[in-house]
């Protein structure tokens, strides 16, 4: 952020900007906010509704942290000077990016602020899963444990095939990282990658993606959810992979049918699956897949390090304040 603040901190003439809340569950990160108040005037949901006449105006620019606030037709409505939606992370299914072209918004998000630590997840999840790390633990500290057998195993995961399924910025991290464990690399991508790209990482290109399921012993899920996404991994794609095979969901919960999901799981149709993101979020208290022994799950912390959210925030301040200047966005998502 080389930009110095308009007005002092916290001043009226500061561009307003529509934040979900400064504190709560949906909040933007408290350590955020003083940084924030150095170049916007902050306008949660909560005050903007009880005050859309005198406010609307005056608000600029949606900040969007964690997915919130969710943008729909009346609010956007409501906002007669919005000029860009910037929206934390690479993900974009939460936004109606026609809709937001109707009202002319521009919409920046950050995709180079989650790549490294996602990826990072992605192969901690991997070896959790792997190593049955969760399921370690849990022997570890049970008041019942009276020894450690010794033919209590995981899987191995150097020399093992790793099928990544996206091989966008996060995949090809992801697969850097799999090299240094001698990993054997598969990948299925909507476009192939340049082939120096491929020999850098050592990965083969599968053009179908039922290639890559019946080859690999670790398949890795890092792409986005579009409708062409929606659902890739069902039944029928469980049942072409290794019944000794793990399943990593580092992208969106509704890639993969999660009903079937249970089923593969239950049946040992595959060994395990470890997964970052599911639908809803969280998954009800009730729901079958929180019984299972050889699921591992994370609260969709892909992108949650101290550092990359402090490099997301900072990008975003960057893609709203160019906005306003009317210079070029960084990371503007180009609308269709």
């Amino acid at each position: 952020m080389h930009c110095p603040p308009t007005k002092a901190m916290g001043g009226q003439d500061l561009p307003g900007v529509l934040v979900s809340a400064l504190e709560g569950p949906t909040a933007v990160f408290e350590g955020h906010v003083g940084d924030l108040q150095k170049h916007f005037r902050l306008i949660t949901v909560q005050e903007f509704m009880g005050n859309k006449t005198q406010l609307g105006p005056k608000i600029h620019a949606v900040y969007i942290w964690g997915g919130k606030p969710a943008i729909d037709r009346e609010l956007l409505q409501g906002l007669p000077a919005l000029k860009i939606v910037a929206s934390g992370g690479a993900g974009l299914d939460h936004l109606d990016l026609k809709l937001l072209a109707s009202f002319g918004v521009k919409v920046a998000n950050t995709p180079c602020a989650v790549t490294g630590p996602t990826a990072d997840m992605g192969m901690a999840l991997l070896l959790a899963a792997a190593r049955r790390v969760l399921e370690g633990h849990q022997l570890a500290i049970s008041p019942d444990t009276e020894n450690f057998s010794i033919n209590w195993m995981g899987q191995e995961v150097t020399g093992a095939t790793l099928g990544i399924v996206g091989m966008g910025r996060i995949g090809y991290k992801v697969a850097q990282r799999a090299r240094a464990f001698e990993m054997k690399i598969l990948y299925h991508n909507r476009k192939r990658r340049k082939l120096e790209e491929e020999e850098v990482v050592g990965a083969t290109y599968c053009e179908r993606l039922d290639d890559l399921l019946q080859q690999s012993d670790f398949v890795m899920l890092a792409l986005s959810l579009t409708p062409q996404t929606r659902g890739l991994i069902g039944r029928r794609e469980l049942r072409l992979m290794k019944p000794t095979a793990m399943l990593i969901n580092i992208g969106r919960g509704l890639l993969v049918d999660q009903d079937a999901l249970l089923e593969a799981l239950q049946t040992e149709i595959i060994k395990a699956a470890a997964l970052d993101v599911t639908y809803p979020e969280p998954l009800p208290r009730d729901h079958p897949l929180l019984k299972l022994k050889n699921i591992t799950l994370t609260p969709h912390i892909g992108s949650a390090t101290h550092q990359g959210r402090q490099q997301m925030m900072e990008s975003l301040v960057e893609s709203i304040r160019a906005c306003l200047d009317g210079l070029p966005i960084p990371n503007e998502v180009l609308l269709k």
